[in-house]
């Protein structure tokens, strides 16, 4: 026994052992991406765009967290500590160069629900009586923000073991109309629970399935009740918001730096209602006492934790999905890439340690990475300088907050949702485009609204993969009988010289969310392999993974590279054994075709049937100057070759290039090609 003991002892420490240096320097750097950015930081170029971004981030980090810690049924002291600590763990361990992460509506309103279900308000008096040593708020307050905090302990746990499990591979279940539709849902939610502050109206938490109806319900019934003071200001509030926001978007190209309505609203309100002494007058709600400094670290209270697991997975996975999202979009549209499943190890971070700082749960919000996207910010130092200005707010200028009326904040909070909201649009898009989609999207909603955003989230997944299992049956493999063998063999011997750079990609299987991602990853890598060959003239026959990529040329190249490298390349996608898709494949073929744009390759679809053409018309903007979508391969390389005959007459060849997701390949030659049945 204790031999086959020591025998794993010793093959442990020969393993620890054989840990070499740059084994440890290679794990830091993937596990620490903020080691790979800030050594190779432009100062000179960046530095500038970055903190103009940091000092308007702060500004909205402040008002959402009052807000949102507001929504979370905590003092609002505590979503400033929730826009501080985030911040910096997810700027050591975070992909995202646009992603804000701090506190969230979505999570804010789900951990609410274990706040007020384990520690209702209705049960103790709101005074600042019976004080803790902690900040000097009362006890009952620090009880609350004990089980805020141990809901974003838990939900940090879960997702730093999801990150062990890899189990960010799995993240291609969640399509965008199920988070569009989820994240929409949710948003609904938390506009239902301001109204009570927009109305000045007193009313008892309400939670559970239903009871989005039931507190509409409740408003109905007390209509009476509403404060008409609170009501006007609410109204004011929320036009000057939009207005002045709305103003901003449209002269934003000329002027560099937008007004920051959020901090003129809060600093022109809080003075009204301090010389107008409405708290006492009028009977305004406002925030009230706001502690300086930050908290020494104390853990959350263990035993809370069996308590909370519900509103734990509801945190982990909403907060995780909406930043992910976020971080994919920072990613597609700045040309770089986005690790998911150190998305969840940077994400559970910035759960777990906060949650000893009194901080809610907390994750990416919409309004924060449009807002880095509109002022330029380049880099998380943007949201670094945020940090530095939150933690002046924090010691000097929180308790001038007094007097901020809880209205305004539940104005603040409405508008900032605004994002969320108007992914109502999206419903024509997704009709257009694939209407199993849109009625995924409409019952996802329905969902979410009816019980709740991690209800309406699994509904989605599941509804979305029974879906595919039931459309899956119909897809057919395309025959290779059915491609005329004339056709190739007549373009490859018959004025070849102007098909020079011409790739051919056969897409034989539908294209769902199931494999849009791996079509899109292998295609990219035949383009970037193509376009960093020395030798573009260079006959190639690889084969690699599940990609095979089969080139012929016509005869020696004759040392014509600089022709080679001139001339602009064209893709063509036979489509002709694309059965059917969804939206998130139609999204694939658009970003594909973006980004050969960006690569100066034209990209033309062959085979293509009229509901695939209406989708991706509907579904992107194919702006280009020569036609997209062809009947056949022929007709597309007819016009490939008058175009060309017309710019140079040059020598050329055909690459076919033929993306599988199997290893199965039948070949079929004819002349000078080579072709292969794939499938995707």
């Amino acid at each position: 026994m204790m031999t086959g003991v020591k025998r794993k002892r010793n093959a442990v420490w020969r393993k620890i052992q054989a840990v070499r240096f740059e084994d440890v320097k290679v794990w830091c750097m993937r596990r620490l991406p903020i080691l790979k950015w800030v050594p190779v930081y432009n100062w000179k170029e960046n530095l500038v765009p970055d903190t103009v971004s940091g000092m308007m981030l702060a500004i909205q980090q402040v008002t959402q967290g009052l807000a949102f810690a507001v929504l979370s049924s905590v003092h609002p002291v505590f979503g400033l500590y929730g826009s501080f600590f985030p911040v910096i763990i997810y700027a050591i361990f975070g992909m995202g160069r646009h992603v804000a992460t701090g506190t969230f509506a979505l999570t804010s309103l789900i951990s609410a629900n274990a706040v007020e279900r384990l520690l209702p308000s209705v049960s103790t008096n709101f005074t600042t009586n019976n004080n803790s040593e902690v900040l000097g708020l009362s006890e009952f307050e620090m009880q609350r923000i004990g089980v805020a905090a141990a809901v974003s302990f838990l939900g940090g746990i879960i997702q730093v073991a999801m990150f062990m499990l890899q189990l960010g591979s799995a993240t291609f279940l969640l399509t965008e109309p199920v988070i569009s539709a989820m994240t929409t849902g949710a948003a609904t939610h938390v506009v239902t629970s301001q109204v009570k502050y927009l109305l000045g109206m007193k009313m008892p938490y309400i939670s559970g399935p239903l009871g989005f109806f039931h507190i509409y319900a409740y408003i109905f019934e007390n209509i009476r009740s509403v404060q008409l003071e609170a009501l006007l200001l609410s109204l004011l509030s929320i036009v000057v918001l939009v207005l002045v926001k709305e103003l901003n978007e449209k002269f934003q190209r000329n002027i560099k730096i937008v007004l920051p309505i959020d901090l003129v609203l809060i600093i022109a309100t809080s003075i009204a209602c301090y010389y107008a002494d409405m708290e006492y007058v009028y009977g305004l709600e406002v925030v009230g006492h706001i502690p300086e400094g930050l908290p020494s670290p104390k853990p959350p209270p263990m035993n809370v934790l069996p308590e909370v697991v519900t509103e734990a997975f509801g945190v982990a996975l909403v907060g995780y999905v909406a930043s992910l999202s976020l971080a994919q979009g920072s990613a597609k549209k700045f040309k770089y890439t986005v690790d998911d499943n150190q998305e969840f190890l940077a994400h559970g971070l910035s759960n777990v340690i906060p949650s000893f700082f009194f901080c809610i749960p907390s994750a990416a919000a919409m309004g924060r990475t449009a807002l880095l996207y509109s002022t330029g910010a380049k880099t998380q130092v943007a949201c670094l300088i945020s940090c530095v200005l939150i933690l002046v707010v924090i010691y000097a200028i929180g308790p001038m907050l007094y007097w901020l009326p809880m209205c305004v904040l539940a104005s603040i909070i409405v508008v900032g949702l605004k994002g969320m909201l108007m992914q109502f649009r999206d419903l024509k898009k997704y009709w257009n485009v694939d209407r199993i989609d849109w009625i995924i999207w409409v019952s996802t909603y329905v969902f979410t609204i009816c019980f709740a955003a991690n209800v309406g989230l699994l509904y989605g997944v599941v509804s979305t993969i029974v879906t595919v299992i039931f459309r899956f049956p119909r897809a057919k493999t395309l025959n290779l009988k059915n491609v005329k063998e004339v056709e190739y063999k007549y373009k490859t011997e018959d004025n070849c010289e102007s098909l020079k750079q011409v790739k051919i990609v056969s897409v034989n299987n539908p294209l769902v969310f199931l494999n849009a991602r791996k079509f899109h990853a292998d295609l990219i890598k035949i383009i970037q392999k193509d376009s960093t060959s020395s030798q573009a003239c260079e006959d190639v026959n690889k084969c690699e993974q599940n990609t095979l990529l089969c080139s012929f040329s016509n005869g020696s190249c004759h040392g014509e590279l600089q022709s080679c490298h001139t001339e602009r390349c064209v893709l063509i996608l036979d489509c002709s054994g694309l059965d059917f898709f969804d939206y998130t494949g139609i999204s694939v073929l658009l970003q594909i075709y973006m980004d050969c744009k960006s690569r100066h390759i034209d990209v033309l679809l062959a085979h293509c049937k009229a509901s695939l053409i209406k989708a991706m018309q509907h579904g992107g903007n194919l702006e280009s100057e020569k036609p997209v979508f062809f009947e056949s391969l022929s007709s597309a390389i007819d016009a490939i070759q008058i175009h060309r005959v017309r710019l140079t007459a040059g020598v050329g060849e055909v690459e076919c290039f033929f993306s599988t997701h199997d290893a199965h390949s039948n070949f079929l030659k004819s002349g000078k090609i080579l072709f292969t049945q794939c499938s995707v």
